[in-house]
């Protein structure tokens, strides 16, 4: 099973767990978080990422940072929101781009403050002991909720496909970037455990490399035919005829439809629609920002120009000082988009209306 080859985030006895991505596919390494500075972190430097599973570690990760930060408690009730407040602030501000990130962490926030208002008339040390255990709950039900949304879009994204396929990947929204089977990637675990016999290309995704890196080890490591292209082989692959849908996730989607994903994507998807492959964007309905209209209102997380200088190199693949423009992410409009795959079922445009029926708004 999927769940038993990857793991990516796990909470047990209050220890937080991440296998550390930025390792793959050289090592497999396991790494504990033990308080909010090594989730910042964790989150920042893409140790843990993909909308999903950063929510699902932002969650515990609130758990883990107040705990860790106890020990400075005031044992007064406003003491502990605001500490609490601090953790959750601090968290945050690690990526401006994953709205699953800010989802979580309201989330948890507002479990806690649910908690102390039905301890109002308890002690401090009692409120704040049903506050922790709320959050815990609410931290519990992220995590499961992800796993079920996952099994939900592979099962809704089976039902584009057909039996040997040739798919296009962009990024990694699998197993790695969730807790489940993964957003664009789980119709293709799915139907891999089911005998379809999917033949999938990976664009390697620069600067970070998460196609090759991430993508081709987590397919090849439960035995889908996967074969790595470099990111400027997609048209030439999509001309060859041997792709028949492009699969991808997304970070964060506006109200009418337009799609946040890794740097690249919004190119992958104007090709796909010069060549007449259908384009299907995987986004949880947590990842569906409401309060965003459009794509042009979601702020780009610019990076350090060095993953594109030196990163991946012995010696650096650029003149020294030359300047350098890396955002993580681009904006897909909504035209692009064939259909949006979601754990409640498959939009259609338009997107505006559409996204708000399926999340009974």
């Amino acid at each position: 099973m999927l769940s038993d080859e990857i793991k990516t985030v796990a909470y047990e006895d209050g220890k937080l767990v991440i296998l550390d991505q930025t390792l793959l596919p050289g090592r497999e390494e396991y790494t504990e978080l033990k308080d909010a500075e090594d989730v910042y972190r964790a989150i920042k430097r893409l140790e843990v990422r993909g909308a999903p599973a950063i929510g699902v570690a932002a969650a515990y990760g609130v758990l883990v940072g107040i705990n860790a930060r106890m020990a400075g408690w005031d044992g007064t009730v406003p003491g502990f929101v605001r500490l609490s407040g601090e953790v959750c602030e601090y968290i945050n501000s690690s990526r401006p781009t994953a709205v699953n990130l800010s989802w979580a962490v309201r989330g948890m926030t507002a479990a806690r403050d649910e908690a102390l208002e039905a301890c109002s008339a308890c002690g401090p040390e009692e409120a704040v002991k049903a506050a922790l255990s709320a959050m815990e709950r609410k931290a519990e039900a992220i995590h499961r909720e992800d796993v079920e949304s996952c099994r939900a879009m592979a099962e809704h994204g089976l039902t584009l496909l057909r039996p040997g396929m040739g798919l296009l990947t962009h990024c990694n929204a699998g197993a790695l970037a969730t807790t489940g089977y993964g957003t664009a990637l789980g119709p293709i675990h799915l139907g891999h455990e089911r005998g379809y016999g999917f033949r999938v290309f990976a664009d390697e995704t620069r600067p970070l490399l998460q196609g090759a890196r991430l993508t081709a080890w987590e397919l090849s490591k439960v035995g889908c035919d996967v074969t790595l292209i470099c990111d400027n082989m997609a048209s030439a692959v999509m001309r060859s005829g041997k792709i028949e849908a492009v699969l991808v996730g997304c970070d964060r989607m506006a109200a009418n439809g337009d799609g946040a994903n890794k740097i690249g994507t919004g190119g992958v998807a104007v090709l796909a629609k010069e060549y007449g492959i259908p384009f299907y964007m995987f986004v949880p309905m947590s990842t569906v920002d409401f309060g965003t209209p459009t794509g042009d209102d979601i702020v780009i997380e610019e990076r350090d120009g060095d993953e594109i200088r030196t990163l991946w190199y012995e010696k650096p693949m650029a003149p020294e000082g030359i300047g350098t423009f890396n955002p993580a992410f681009d904006v897909t409009p909504a035209e692009y988009i064939t259909a949006v795959v979601t754990e409640k079922g498959i939009a259609r445009p338009p997107y505006a209306e559409s996204l708000r029926e399926l999340a009974g708004r």
